[in-house]
């Protein structure tokens, strides 16, 4: 391994990929190395969301917005399955149908307020009986996070010129050289996106950072042979996201979902539903945070959230294929966290649930900064 590069990202989950893209497309030679034989982290476990309506309005919106722009651009030219299909939030309760309202009149997203006849005229799949009401949002996308993940780093190096090191484990760096179990390489910069590992390299810099682990549970269907139409989200997931957190209502509707749903707040459960070109539905999920990670999964978590969701989508016959869950890294306030822990170093995580959702524009405004005005 002995040529050298302008920039080592490591981690070829879905932020290392995008830094690589973006480093790339700077015009500098870039090399990506990941321990695994393949990215199997929260990069990988998740819905295949990319989810603006769920960012607070302001920056992180403007970037969420501007990332499902470049994941767009990377999509079409690597030809990888996407479906721009909008997301839908279905209201069974008048106090979630208010917050709808809210949202929508407080906001100058493109959203609408949907009927309860027009929800179920445009996505069949939806429960009829107890719907109030249904808030669209056209901005939304989905990818298959299995599909991107093994796929772009193909098209980086065809397209991009970007070598991939897999099965290589990082075990340092130091003057200009990034030391690893496949031996030693040139690297002017080293971008670390190590995820829920963020402390492997940068132990220091990280150890006042309050980040915490995140864990969440999730499952996948058999195909589905109906599409739903949109990704679809039941009431639970307003208190979840801060893009409803500035409406007046919600307040009322968190502490009725607390008398009402104890268990579902224990276990940090909302209810949402992706689906892939296969017709497969994947389902969650749950965050447990800190201490309360365990690598041993709950099957009442998972039997909640399938009795939520069943409240509100009509999945005649739905068989799980698979579970599992993911764990990703988390601030308590902050969107993401970045660290410059020596000369020449830049290291990034702490995007929470927001992964897929702000990677491609994260890492534009990161590389951007880590370069200044190098050409």
């Amino acid at each position: 391994m002995s040529a050298g590069f302008d920039a080592a990202v490591v981690g070829a989950g879905v932020l290392g990929l995008a830094h690589a893209y973006h480093l790339a497309r700077r015009g500098l030679r870039v090399a990506v190395f990941e321990r695994h034989p393949a990215a199997r982290g929260a990069s990988v476990r998740n819905f295949g969301m990319l989810w603006p309506v769920g960012q607070p309005a302001g920056e992180r919106y403007d970037l969420a917005r501007r990332s499902v722009e470049v994941w767009g651009e990377v999509l079409r030219a690597a030809g990888l399955w996407h479906d721009p299909c909008g997301s839908l939030h279905v209201a069974r309760h008048a106090d979630e149908e208010q917050v709808f309202c809210e949202f929508a009149a407080a906001s100058d997203r493109p959203c609408e307020v949907l009927s309860a006849a027009e929800v179920v005229r445009r996505f069949p799949t939806v429960r009829a009986d107890g719907l109030r009401a249904g808030l669209f949002s056209p901005t939304e996308v989905c990818v298959d996070p299995r599909q991107v993940i093994a796929e772009l780093p193909g098209h980086l190096a065809r397209e991009h010129g970007v070598a991939f090191h897999f099965g290589t484990t990082v075990l340092g760096y130091d003057a200009g050289r990034v030391a690893t179990t496949a031996g030693s390489v040139a690297a002017r910069r080293l971008v670390i996106c190590t995820g829920e590992d963020f402390r492997d390299l940068a132990p220091q810099a990280f150890a006042a950072s309050g980040l915490v682990r995140c864990k969440l549970q999730m499952m996948r269907s058999t195909p589905y042979p109906d599409r739903l139409g949109a990704m679809i989200a039941g009431g639970l997931t307003l208190r979840h996201y801060g893009g409803f957190a500035a409406c007046p209502t919600l307040p009322a509707v968190a502490a009725r979902f607390d008398a009402e749903l104890p268990e579902y707040g224990r276990h940090g459960i909302h209810v949402m539903a992706s689906q892939n070109a296969a017709g497969e539905v994947v389902i969650g999920d749950s965050h447990h945070s800190g201490d309360a990670v365990s690598p041993f999964d709950d099957p009442r978590v998972d039997g909640l959230i399938l009795d939520y969701l069943r409240g509100f989508l009509n999945l005649p016959d739905l068989t799980i294929a698979a579970r599992w869950h993911g764990v990703y890294a988390k601030h308590p306030t902050a969107a993401w966290v970045a660290v410059r822990p020596a000369p020449g170093v830049l290291a990034v995580t702490g995007v929470g649930g927001a992964g897929m959702t702000l990677s491609f524009g994260l890492a534009e405004r990161m590389v951007n900064e880590f370069l200044g005005g190098e050409s």
